[in-house]
């Protein structure tokens, strides 16, 4: 029997989707990329915009329709917001939370599904069964890539921002034992993966929910880089996304200090203005979050910083606006991922007014994609004839050149045919255009070891 899989939205989505692939597989089930070929039909859903959303009905009514013409089974995990839940119960087969994963075997069963190896899946340990809210980490996940993983440290959120709906679908925070973790990144490690970045919804608040018996997000890297130094063998560590409250001076004290840890840091903005922060529940003002980054800047100068920022949320002025525009060109950041506000149902902020025209939305997103390309643009202009060590991720759109990624997560494609993904290369950077780098291979490094579980 096939199943197909889609994950849509966020990178903790993409993880989930390789720890369902495990379950699934360790039933007999095997993968196809073609949705008309399989037995099994899923989707982990996202729920941070209503485009995501309107994706996860549409895909359940063409396989609806299918299953007028052949047997067909249907689920549905990921975020999805208590206002969308009892509808897509109507219409899904089976609807479950990740953290509900370990039960996922059982409940295929109950619709008279017979695989390949019907007893429970060796690959879920019956700890899992005992406490499945945090028994899914302990499913060992089947990556997508030979070289680049998804490490998640913490499920859930206590922030409760008001735009967001992440706490009504993910619940409140728990963190992942920290030695569970450690094992994770050294077996990935040893396996030769390159690029490992740790998941959560608010990384730098890990192990808070039980500091008793755990130790917080700075003492977790500093583990890390411990163990990239023992280890000897050359990765670039990241993580993401922090909350700008809670990252101190100590967490950019150990980024600073050990190889592994990348020089690149998401530090989600928001907005640049202080009374829309406010409105947001952000729990810090401007001045708070240039304080971080005047830290990060001081401390680790070569490190590249990313962004998220929203526009057109619930009464933003014009000038709430330009304040935006303006944080943005004061603090250069590296990369901006600039969204459109969608008020989510179940969130605080779907309570007021959606009282920005979508034509008006439109023009802020353009604006802030302007002052990106300025402010991005001129750093990437100051690269030009330096040397970068890039990691080699695969062929470019652009016909007969490869795409790379810099320690710092900027984009470098360069004209050859004989690198292999998972490779380390040395560049010279040649020109900057837009948000990319173009260069010249001076040197590789092929993989070691290629991938695994």
């Amino acid at each position: 029997m096939r199943y197909c899989l889609i994950p849509l939205g966020c990178q903790m989505n993409l993880s989930d989707a390789e720890r369902i692939r495990t379950v699934l597989e360790s039933m007999g089930f095997e993968r196809t990329e073609e949705e008309s070929q399989a037995d099994l039909l899923g989707i982990v859903a996202c729920s941070v915009r209503q485009k995501a959303i309107d994706k996860v009905y549409a895909k359940i009514h063409k396989w609806n329709q299918w299953k007028n013409r052949r047997a067909l089974l249907t689920f549905a995990s990921g975020c999805i917001l208590p206002a969308d839940r009892d509808k897509l119960l109507r219409r899904f087969d089976l609807l479950f939370s990740i953290n509900e994963l370990p039960l996922l075997p059982d409940m295929i069963r109950q619709y008279g599904v017979v695989t390949p190896f019907a007893s429970q899946p060796d690959t879920i340990p019956p700890s899992s069964l005992d406490d499945p809210r945090k028994g899914y980490w302990h499913i060992n996940p089947t990556y997508s890539s030979a070289f680049e993983a998804y490490v998640p440290i913490q499920n859930g959120c206590d922030k409760f921002c008001t735009f967001c709906a992440v706490p009504y679908t993910r619940g409140r925070e728990v963190s992942r034992p920290s030695h569970e973790i450690l094992a994770e990144i050294e077996r990935l490690v040893r396996h030769g993966y390159r690029s490992i970045t740790l998941l959560g919804q608010n990384v730098n608040s890990y192990g808070l929910d039980r500091h008793s018996d755990e130790i917080g997000f700075a003492d977790l890297l500093r583990a890390i880089g411990r163990l990239g130094a023992r280890l000897e063998r050359r990765f670039w560590l990241y993580f993401t996304s922090p909350h700008p409250r809670d990252m101190t001076d100590e967490v950019i004290d150990v980024i600073a200090e050990y190889p592994c840890l990348a020089k690149q840091i998401h530090l989600p903005l928001q907005s640049g203005d202080d009374k829309l922060l406010i409105r947001m529940n952000r729990n810090y003002r401007v001045s708070q979050y240039r304080r971080v980054v005047e830290k990060i800047r001081t401390t680790i100068p070569e490190a590249t910083l990313f962004t998220d920022i929203i526009v057109g949320f619930s009464g933003e002025t014009e000038q709430q606006f330009q304040n935006t525009a303006a944080a943005m060109r004061e603090f250069g950041f590296n990369m901006a991922y600039v969204a459109i506000y969608s008020p989510r149902p179940g969130a605080a902020s779907s309570r007021w007014a959606d009282d920005i025209p979508q034509e008006e939305k439109r023009r802020r997103l353009h604006l802030l994609s302007d002052v990106l390309h300025e402010t991005s643009g001129a750093y990437n202009q100051g690269l030009i004839g330096t040397r970068q060590t890039v990691l080699v991720h695969g062929p470019d759109r652009n016909p007969g050149y490869l795409s790379a990624r810099t320690e710092g997560r900027l984009i470098v494609r360069f004209a050859h045919h004989s690198v292999r993904p998972g490779s380390y290369a040395e560049l010279t950077v040649t020109d900057a255009a837009g948000l990319s780098l173009s260069g010249e291979l001076m040197s590789s490094r092929q993989p070691a070891v290629a991938g695994g579980r």
